[in-house]
């Protein structure tokens, strides 16, 4: 066996290994399902322009962690049903390609420093995470 096949070959053994103990192996559909993250931020200085463009800037930073697929900053829309909710200051939507890469955002030092750097600006967020796309028959 030529040196660079065998190195070739020890290296997908070894990969193959952490697959087969990995909690994914056991969990597959875990890596198929798309992941969304939505969170509404209430600032702790309710209409304080100042703290929702200091909130936005610090979103803007959390956007380049790099499991994150596509990201939604927004403030509540000028519409008027009464089933619509607008009492939050920002939204942050997120798409993941799978619960797995929410889960490395979650840790990464990005957000961490945000949550640190930010979190003073808040009184509460309300998080809404959802999977899919389900079977529709």
């Amino acid at each position: 066996m030529e040196n660079k096949s065998r190195r070739k070959f020890l290296q997908n053994a070894g990969l193959a290994t952490l697959v087969s103990v990995s909690p994914l192996a056991a969990e597959p559909e875990k890596t198929k399902e798309l992941f969304i993250h939505h969170v509404y931020f209430y600032l702790k200085n309710k209409n304080n322009a100042q703290d929702e463009a200091k909130l936005i800037e610090g979103l803007k930073k959390l956007a380049k962690v790099p499991t994150i697929q596509y990201v939604h900053i927004g403030t509540p829309a000028a519409t008027s049903r009464p089933v619509i909710v607008k009492d939050y200051a920002v939204s942050w939507m997120c798409f993941f390609k799978n619960i797995i890469e929410e889960e490395i955002y979650q840790t990464h030092p990005i957000h961490l420093e945000f949550i640190k750097d930010y979190s003073h600006l808040w009184e509460k967020v309300v998080i809404y995470d959802s999977i899919g796309p389900k079977k529709v028959d």
